[in-house]
C-alpha cells in the first residue's frame, strides 16, 4: 500500500483514493493494479512480463509506449551503492518514467514548482507515471533494498537521467517513512 508524505508539513496519507487525487492534481499518474503473482527468484523478465501482459498491453497501447523490461534490485545487486547514488540525485527524463511494482518497494521524491517537496512510497501493486521533465529522485533503500518493477518506455533513450545539480535530495537524506 502506497504512503504519501510531505515532510515539511508533517503530513502522511495512506488512503489510496486521496493519494491518487493528490498525484493527479499535480499531473502524476498513480494507480494500483492486481499484483498477487508470486515469482521464483529465478523468474525471467519474459515470465514476469507475460504474467502481466493483460494489464500492460492496453496501458502501453493507450499511451503509445513501445517497450517494457523488468528491473530487480536487492541486497545482492552488484554495485548497488553506485546504482543507488545515481537514482538518489535529483534529475529529470525526456520521457515519462513509468514503474509498476511487481514486488518490493521504493520511494519516489518530487520537487515541483511552488509545492513543498513530497514523496510516495510505492509497494507491490502500485503503478506510477512520472511525467517527462519532472524533477524527482528515487530511493530503493539504504539497508535491505528490494524492488522488482516493470519499467515501461516509448524509447529507452528517453530514460537517460538529466541531473539538476540542485543537491536538494541531501536535505531529505535522513527521512524515513512511518509505516
Amino acid at each position: 500500500m502506497a504512503i504519501l508524505s510531505i515532510p515539511d508539513l508533517n503530513i502522511t496519507e495512506r488512503d489510496p483514493q486521496k493519494i491518487r487525487e493528490f498525484m493527479q492534481v499535480r499531473g502524476i499518474f498513480f494507480d494500483q493494479w492486481q499484483a498477487d503473482i508470486v515469482f521464483e527468484d529465478s523468474a525471467s523478465q519474459e515470465e514476469i512480463l507475460k504474467a502481466y501482459e493483460s494489464s500492460l498491453t492496453p496501458f502501453m497501447h493507450a499511451g503509445g509506449y513501445q517497450t517494457a523490461d523488468v528491473i530487480t534490485i536487492n541486497k545482492l545487486t552488484e554495485n548497488y551503492e553506485a546504482i543507488r547514488a545515481k537514482f538518489l540525485a535529483e534529475h529529470t527524463h525526456s520521457e515519462d518514467e513509468i514503474r509498476f511494482f511487481v514486488d518490493g518497494h521504493g520511494l519516489f521524491w518530487f520537487n515541483l514548482e511552488n509545492e513543498p517537496v513530497f514523496n510516495l512510497l510505492c509497494e507491490q501493486g502500485d503503478l506510477i507515471s512520472v511525467p517527462a521533465g519532472t524533477k524527482h529522485w528515487f530511493d530503493a533503500g539504504e539497508t535491505n533494498p528490494f524492488v522488482k518493477a516493470i519499467r515501461i518506455f516509448i524509447d529507452m533513450s528517453g530514460w537517460v537521467p538529466h541531473y539538476t545539480e540542485s543537491r536538494l535530495e541531501e536535505r531529505f537524506s535522513n527521512f524515513r517513512v512511518s509505516k
